[in-house]
C-alpha cells in the first residue's frame, strides 16, 4: 500500500470515534441511564487494559525466552524498560494532567474533565493501533493492512461511547466543539501513527507506547469507579460494567474470527 492509502486508513479508522459521541447530548431526569452508561463504558475499559497490556507483554516474554536460550539477554531489557516506563509515564503523567486540570475548577465540571481524561487515555491506547496499521502496510501485507482498519474502525465506535457516557445526562449537553475535540484527542492518535508506523518499524517503540496506554487507563478506571459509586446505582453499574466487558470483547472475536 502507498503512504497516501495507508494514511487514509489510518484517518478512517481513528474518526469513526466520532459516531459514538452523541450519546454525550442525551439527556434524562434521573441519574439511571448515566449510571449504565458509565458502567458499560467502564466495562470496555476494564477489556482494553487486558487487550493491550496482553499485547504488550507477549514480546516481553518472547525476548525473555530467547535471551534465555541464547544467553543474550540485552533486547529483553529493552523491551522490559519500555514496559515499565510506558506504565509509569502513563499512570503518573495522567495523574499530573488531572491535578492541574481540576486545580481551579469546582465538582460540577467533573463529567467533561472524565471525558477528557476517557480520550486522553484512548488517544494513547490509539496511538499504537495506528502503528500497527502502519507496520502491517509497510511490509506489503495488504489484506491484514485492510483487516486491521476496518477492525479497529469498528472497535473505536465503542470506545467513542466511552468517551461520552460520563457526560449523558450531566445536565446542559456538551457543545458540539467539545465534542469535537475530544473526537480529535481520542482518535487521530491513529492517524498519527499510522504516519510513523510507516516509517518506523521498532517493536520498542509499540511496546512503550501499548504501556503508555495501559498505565493511562488504569488510573482513567480507577476514577470511573468513583463515579459509578457517587452515582448510587450499584445494580445499574454492576449490569452495565459486564455488559461493556462483553461488548468490547466481542468484537475483539469478531476480529480474531477475521484473523487479527
Amino acid at each position: 500500500m502507498t503512504l497516501a492509502q495507508t494514511v487514509g486508513l489510518g484517518a478512517l479508522a481513528g474518526f469513526t470515534i466520532y459516531l459514538g459521541l452523541p450519546v454525550a447530548r442525551l439527556r434524562q431526569k434521573t441519574t439511571t441511564l448515566q449510571s449504565l452508561l458509565t458502567a458499560i463504558a467502564l466495562g470496555i475499559l476494564i477489556f482494553l487494559v487486558w487487550d493491550i497490556l496482553s499485547k504488550a507483554l507477549d514480546p516481553v516474554g518472547s525476548a525473555l525466552k530467547a535471551g534465555v536460550s541464547s544467553g543474550h539477554l540485552g533486547p529483553f531489557v529493552v523491551l522490559a524498560t519500555m514496559l515499565v516506563l510506558g506504565l509509569v509515564v502513563g499512570l503518573v503523567g495522567l495523574v499530573v494532567f488531572d491535578v492541574r486540570a481540576t486545580r481551579d475548577h469546582t465538582a460540577s465540571r467533573l463529567p467533561g474533565q472524565m471525558a477528557l481524561m476517557i480520550a486522553v487515555g484512548l488517544g494513547l491506547h490509539n496511538f499504537s493501533e495506528g502503528l500497527a496499521i502502519g507496520q502491517g502496510a509497510v511490509q506489503g501485507a495488504v489484506a491484514f493492512t485492510l483487516v486491521l482498519g476496518t477492525g479497529f474502525g469498528l472497535h473505536n465506535i465503542t470506545e467513542g461511547f466511552a468517551v461520552a457516557a460520563p457526560l449523558s445526562g450531566s445536565g446542559e449537553g456538551p457543545s458540539w466543539s467539545f465534542l469535537g475535540l475530544l473526537g480529535l484527542i481520542g482518535g487521530g492518535p491513529t492517524f498519527l501513527g499510522t504516519i510513523v508506523g510507516y516509517h518506523l518499524t521498532m517493536l520498542p517503540a509499540f511496546v512503550l507506547c501499548l504501556a503508555l496506554a495501559t498505565g493511562a487507563l488504569i488510573y482513567v478506571i480507577g476514577e470511573m469507579f468513583a463515579a459509578c459509586r457517587r452515582l448510587r446505582a450499584p445494580l445499574w453499574s454492576a449490569s452495565g460494567i459486564a455488559l461493556g466487558f462483553l461488548v468490547a470483547y466481542g468484537t475483539d472475536l469478531i476480529l480474531s474470527i477475521t484473523g487479527v
